[in-house]
């Protein structure tokens, strides 16, 4: 069976796939890749399923070699990587050779960036994924980031390289709008009209302690009506909690399943991808869309993503 053994981790670097969705009612968040578009498509530049087990990279991204070779291709940010010295295409696949290192940077985009091999990255699933839970220790590779000396398995795959490149044209759109779209959240009505103005005409900063639980939010403080209090309930991926100091939170992949703060808003499916790109210190907007705008905009995604003009061979 193939390998890749880990020269250096990088700064958070797990194994995930497309998440365990479903097990939120017993309190198990779904975890899985924070920008699943570039997972998909970087599955699909190598010929896999697009769920498979990838690699997710944070900010810095880590040295891998590969003893008897693969098949492998980056997508999401672009942490300037490099094989055996010759730099390597961002939304390509490539092959590398037995024994080849692939090394990889610091990023010069977004936040994240996703290592796919043909085969995918073979760990024992976890309530049906391989996806890792930092906080709980569950999934991935010993449910952990990893470390240096690490070495994991690659899935059986019989498949031919095949040279495939994400078209540019489709990268644009699909990563192009620095503002997230959102629908009202089922505690719009708790906020005043002034600040549902400033809410959505104001430019927020993610916070340094942002993670994959969720993203702190640093700008204009929004206040409630009166002093209302709720009863803990479920919350949704992408919610968007305010909490008493008046500082935003957008729940993410590794949220917790229940809160008791009032939600303004919720980030359309969409966008959640772009949520999984943004760094700390960098600014973002909301827009607000109708619930019928959400799913239109989903549906089209899904049939770019699905379409022949996506990847060009």
């Amino acid at each position: 069976m193939k390998t890749i053994q880990v020269q250096a981790p990088g700064l958070l670097t797990t194994v995930q796939d497309l998440g365990r969705l479903g097990f939120g009612p017993i309190g198990v968040s779904p975890s899985g890749a924070a920008d699943p578009i570039s997972l998909r498509v970087g599955n699909r530049l190598v010929g896999n399923k697009e769920g498979a087990a990838g690699l997710e990279m944070m900010l810095l991204g880590g040295t891998f070699v590969f003893p008897q070779g693969a098949i492998v291709a980056l997508t999401g940010s672009d942490f300037g990587a490099t094989l055996d010295d010759v730099r390597v295409n961002l939304g390509a696949s490539v092959q590398a050779r037995p024994g080849q290192t692939l090394r990889l940077g610091s990023t010069n985009s977004g936040a994240r960036c996703y290592l796919c091999v043909q085969g995918g990255i073979a760990v024992k699933p976890f309530l049906g994924s391989a996806s890792t839970h930092i906080l709980s220790g569950l999934g991935g590779f010993e449910g952990r980031p990893l470390r240096k000396g690490d070495v994991l398995r690659i899935g059986r795959s019989s498949k031919r390289f095949r040279s495939r490149k994400i078209a540019a044209q489709v990268s644009e759109r699909l990563y192009a709008r620095k503002v997230l779209r959102v629908t009202p959240g089922p505690q719009t009505d708790w906020f005043s009209e002034a600040s549902l103005r400033s809410f959505y005409a104001g430019t927020y900063r993610v916070g340094e302690q942002s993670n994959r639980m969720g993203l702190r939010l640093e700008g204009a403080a929004i206040s409630q009506r009166g002093s209302r209090e709720m009863i803990t309930e479920g919350v949704s991926l992408g919610a968007i909690q305010v909490p008493a100091g008046g500082s935003p939170i957008i729940l993410f992949v590794d949220q917790q399943t229940t809160g008791g703060y009032a939600k303004i808003a919720n980030v359309i499916s969409a966008d959640l991808h772009r949520v999984g790109q943004l760094r700390p210190r960098e600014e973002l907007r909301f827009e607000q869309v109708t619930f019928d705008q959400a799913r239109t905009l989903l549906i089209e995604q899904e049939k770019l993503l699905s379409s022949r003009e996506l990847i060009l061979e």
